[in-house]
């Protein structure tokens, strides 16, 4: 099954669902694969979406081309009308600068932080702010050789946003992020291996047969069982050891009333491979 959507999204993304696997491509690589507004919003309705459709058992997150993942945020075009004020109404009022950061790129990184399915990033080039935390918000990570990271904020004159602060500093501890986040220096893809960025470092060629490994075995996998172990671990940094524990115990009792947790049962005594559903 595939779609692409109607104007304002265009071609500028496209979808496709087959064998469990909801592969979502960036599609604007002659501008980086900025991202517009419409598209953000897009990727976000669609990766919530996931979380219900039985359909999907995981989500890849890709983009077209070869010299970039996505570079952010197309500040060039791509927005949404401003709503109408009353006519004595100030340019700026309080609160709709960060109503805006929480309605847009933390609205979909936070899509992505909660789905219900295993997310991948294939990063084919160049992630750079919203970008890199677009892919870093991504359950796994699989980056080309040839690609890099850049948290360009400071190069900018911005803080980081998109979740970044929050997401980064548990990858890899407070002092390497305030690093990247202060200089803003290329990361490239060795290095970002190397510093726990990246789960899997490929030539660019092997990237889509790796992410379609990966996510085929995803797709045949206890889908409940590896939803609730993200949910535990995505928790384990912001809870104390026994709201963990606690947690860990109901995800325990949901799992084990699943179809995929009777049938995983069964293989192993019927000693036989097991044939996961989903639910």
């Amino acid at each position: 099954m595939s779609d692409t959507t109607d104007d304002p999204v265009g071609n500028d993304l496209t979808r496709r669902i087959e064998d469990g696997i909801c592969w979502i491509t960036l599609n604007r690589p002659d501008v980086g694969n900025a991202m517009t507004q419409f598209m953000r919003d897009r990727i976000a309705e669609w990766v919530g979406d996931a979380s219900s459709d039985l359909f999907v058992r995981v989500v890849v997150i890709t983009a077209a081309g070869d010299r970039a993942f996505c570079t952010g945020a197309d500040l060039r075009g791509g927005r949404l009308p401003p709503r109408p004020k009353p006519d004595d109404a100030p340019e700026g009022v309080v609160g709709e600068g960060s109503r805006m950061i929480r309605d847009g790129w933390q609205r979909l990184v936070t899509s992505i932080l909660d789905c219900e399915k295993p997310v991948i990033a294939g990063v084919n080039g160049t992630a750079a702010g919203g970008g890199m935390h677009l892919a870093l918000a991504c359950d796994l990570v699989v980056m080309a050789e040839e690609a890099k990271f850049v948290e360009v904020f400071v190069r900018r004159g911005i803080a980081p946003d998109a979740g970044g602060a929050w997401i980064l500093t548990r990858l890899v501890g407070i002092q390497k992020a305030k690093e990247l986040f202060f200089f803003g220096d290329d990361v490239p893809a060795a290095e970002a291996y190397r510093i726990g960025l990246v789960n899997r470092l490929v030539p660019r060629a092997e990237l889509q047969s790796t992410l379609e490994d990966l996510a085929g075995r995803l797709a045949k996998g206890p889908t409940k069982a590896i939803w609730i172990a993200k949910w535990l671990t995505n928790r384990a940094l912001d809870v104390d050891r026994a709201t963990s524990l606690y947690d860990e115990a109901m995800g325990q009792e949901l799992v084990t009333n699943t179809q995929d947790s009777k049938e995983g049962i069964a293989s192993f005594v019927e000693r036989r491979p097991a044939e996961f559903k989903g639910w």
